[in-house]
């Protein structure tokens, strides 16, 4: 998926200038209206940057920032403005904003700010690729596999582990090596590294399906 840099900005003069900026640098842009324009044009898996006016009408930056951010958009957000305050720019970096820039801001700090924020992206989708991939594995485990992958990282030995789940120490051990080549884990510490992945991935989907 293509790596774009998308232009929020009631601006069309704005717009235009900063997207041939980007074109200078050899960056891919896309220049949206405002924040229905780019709910409506950009899904949330987009990859790349968003660069949002603050002031824009019908629908504010930090009102974008916030459907942004209830639509699971995962792109980083750099704020602008022309009437930028500290209270603004609190509010946004708080609110996830990446960084906010005074308008009018210089080529070089502009661009300087874009690349740190198509680096942070690129950092974040390795980092979920590396989550789907671990989860996928997850997957592939026994119920009695999980019990004892979470055993194991609680820190309990195998023959602790025999007595609480009423097996064998062979069984367990024989279920322990099958489960850390099932998962590629090579030690204890990186299947406690999976387990908080596992945990972490299930308190998410506890807030998004809450019992």
């Amino acid at each position: 998926m293509d790596r774009l840099v998308h232009v929020v900005d009631d601006s069309e003069d704005v717009r235009r200038a900063l997207l041939e900026l980007l074109a200078l640098h050899d960056l891919a842009g896309r220049g949206h209206a405002g924040g229905d324009d780019f709910l409506a044009s950009v899904p949330s898996s987009a990859r790349g940057c968003a660069v949002v006016d603050v002031r824009m009408p019908v629908m504010s930056g930090l009102e974008l920032q916030q459907r942004m951010l209830e639509a699971g958009y995962t792109l980083p957000v750099v704020m602008v403005s022309a009437h930028g305050d500290v209270a603004t720019a609190v509010r946004a970096l708080k609110a996830g904003a990446m960084d906010f820039l005074q308008k009018p801001y210089g080529s070089d700090a502009i661009m300087a700010v874009i690349r740190k924020a198509l680096d942070l992206d690129a950092r974040r989708h390795a980092e979920r690729l590396h989550s789907e991939t671990i989860l996928a594995r997850l997957a592939l485990l026994t119920d009695r596999e999980r019990q004892i992958l979470t055993l194991v990282t609680e820190g309990l030995y195998n023959k602790v582990i025999a007595d609480r789940l009423g097996l064998s120490v062979s069984t367990v051990e024989a279920d322990r090596n099958r489960l850390m080549k099932k998962l590629r884990a090579q030690s204890l510490y990186e299947l406690v590294q999976i387990q908080a992945l596992a945990d972490a991935a299930s308190r998410r989907q506890g807030r998004i399906h809450p019992t």
